[in-house]
């Protein structure tokens, strides 16, 4: 279901503390406490971790609310129901979980702790069978990935005009597919719309089957780069960093090569000289935007309890970044056309695989 939320977009720095936020603050929220358990990543991972915590901080500052995050020593499920147990013991009655790996743990923390509230980010509470249970106490957020994907490669296309590009994905799992076929449809729309003569072939699509393995990341784009590949897709987490750092090599030894980001605005992360990047732009969901519009709701009594949410282009829930340094003026303007017309329903992008790839 495709619910548009209020909500606007937000920064915030990270904190640990169990302390109520100093700024702003309407009294109404004083007693609730906002927990987190991260994934595998850091708190400063420019994804998932990063992006919902701001989201809490952001919050916690304009209504004086406590909020802590607590990490995991690992990734199982009962790591995560460990840590769950933690936060509720101390008080914590809205958490918050990034990421499909919860998926089990939350299913199981719904009925354990039925007066606390729930928001699971990027996946369904299921016993084990993939077969969503969605009680009144959690929300279950998604994002389409494949719109997001799309307005890169609009871009994408538009700033290099011809030329192959490459995708490179972690884990071949649905969030990540998304982003894949949103970025082929895209292509196909420039080329055929735009004027572009950019090519995407199947030798230059890869899955490495983590999100951890930092010198694949580099590996398989040098491959692809070596292969005559001009711009990288990355969705991968820790291989895409590797992506990363090879193109920063190969661009200060005088190569023109980009990378297209993920998730965040990872321009910072490809800085290489300078202010120079060559992240080209970034295919963004705004978890930061979720996660604030959750502690928003549950504060005004409208917490979603029980429902499936889907942050899209039609409530400004994904895109590229307000700022993209290395994108003229003209593809910046057409992007935005074609947002629009992403937002009225105008393109529709679709969340399965097609035949693009030549």
């Amino acid at each position: 279901m495709v619910v548009t939320l209020f909500g606007a977009l937000l920064a915030g720095c990270g904190n640990k503390s169990e302390t109520p936020s100093s700024s702003g603050g309407a009294a109404a929220g004083s007693k609730l406490k906002v927990g987190m358990v991260t994934d595998a990543g850091t708190i400063d991972d420019k994804s998932f971790n990063q992006g919902t915590w701001e989201g809490i901080q952001k919050a916690a500052g304009e209504l004086k609310l406590t909020d802590k995050y607590l990490k995991p020593t690992g990734t199982t499920e009962a790591d995560y129901m460990k840590e769950i147990g933690n936060l509720y013991d101390a008080g914590f009655k809205l958490i918050m979980t990034p990421g499909f790996k919860f998926e089990t743990a939350i299913f199981k923390s719904q009925d354990k702790y039925k007066d606390a509230k729930f928001v699971l980010i990027d996946g369904s509470p299921h016993s084990g069978d993939s077969k969503p249970v969605v009680k009144e106490n959690t929300v279950s957020i998604f994002f389409a990935e494949q719109e997001s994907g799309y307005l890169a490669a609009i871009a994408t296309a538009l700033q290099i005009k011809e030329g192959e590009a490459g995708f490179i994905g972690g884990m071949e799992i649905p969030p990540v597919q998304k982003y894949n076929w949103g970025f082929q449809q895209g292509i196909q729309y420039a080329n055929d719309k735009l004027g572009t003569k950019i090519s995407l072939k199947k030798e230059n699509v890869v899955y490495q089957g983590s999100f951890d393995n930092v010198a694949a990341g580099a590996q398989l784009a040098a491959q692809m780069f070596d292969r005559g590949v001009k711009v990288i897709f990355c969705a991968a987490g820790g291989v895409g960093v590797g992506a990363i750092n090879e193109t920063k090599t190969r661009v200060s030894a005088g190569k023109a090569v980009w990378i297209v980001g993920v998730d965040a605005d990872q321009y910072t992360d490809g800085v290489y000289q300078g202010d120079k990047s060559v992240v080209l732009t970034s295919a963004m969901k705004k978890v930061n935007q979720a996660a604030y519009d959750m502690v928003k709701a549950e504060i005004e009594g409208n917490f979603p309890g029980g429902k499936t949410l889907t942050f899209d282009s039609k409530s400004d829930g994904v895109g590229i970044p307000v700022k993209n340094p290395n994108l003229s003026e003209d593809t910046v303007k057409k992007v935005g056309e074609v947002f629009d017309k992403l937002k009225s329903g105008e393109i529709k992008v679709a969340a399965e695989q097609g035949s693009l790839i030549k």
